[in-house]
């Protein structure tokens, strides 16, 4: 679960994420991205949201991503041949080609364990079960989104 309003911009999730994947602190290989958006005086932590039907997955020539049975999204690098279909298709952009590890990475929520939302000081990226509860404060985050940018239907 992600709360753009606690976001402090600090970074810790991208510096314990690369560290807990390649065990370097370099936000550049880490799978969660924060933007600043200064018009709106936020922060975003920018990651795989685990999507119910992944655009990604879907595209996929050789059925390199799947979804198990918890619902996590995973790519299997054996499979995976580096096309990058999958960063085109995700809508939110949260699939990236590393160039030093040559593959394509994306969240993996840590086998369950994800090391973001331990080391988050604000609480900003929390991981916590599917709920009716969740979903509906991922839609009125999105909606408060599509306000900030612009983005209102008439």
């Amino acid at each position: 679960m992600i709360s753009p309003d606690k976001c402090i911009g600090c970074r810790t999730c991208e510096v314990i994420c690369s560290f807990s994947k390649i065990e370097a602190f370099n936000p550049k290989n880490s799978r969660v991205s924060v933007i600043a958006y200064d018009e709106a005086a936020i922060s975003v932590p920018i990651m795989c949201m685990q999507c119910e039907e992944p655009s990604c997955m879907i595209v996929c020539p050789v059925s390199a991503i799947v979804k198990n049975k918890d619902g996590t999204v995973l790519i299997d690098e054996n499979k995976c041949i580096g096309c990058k279909l999958c960063v085109s298709a995700c809508p939110l952009g949260n699939i990236t080609f590393n160039t030093g590890e040559r593959k394509v990475v994306k969240c993996d929520l840590c086998g369950g364990d994800p090391y973001c939302a331990k080391f988050c000081p604000s609480e900003a990226i929390r991981f916590t079960e599917a709920s009716p509860k969740n979903i509906n404060r991922k839609m009125l985050i999105a909606e408060k989104f599509k306000e900030l940018f612009g983005e209102v239907e008439e």
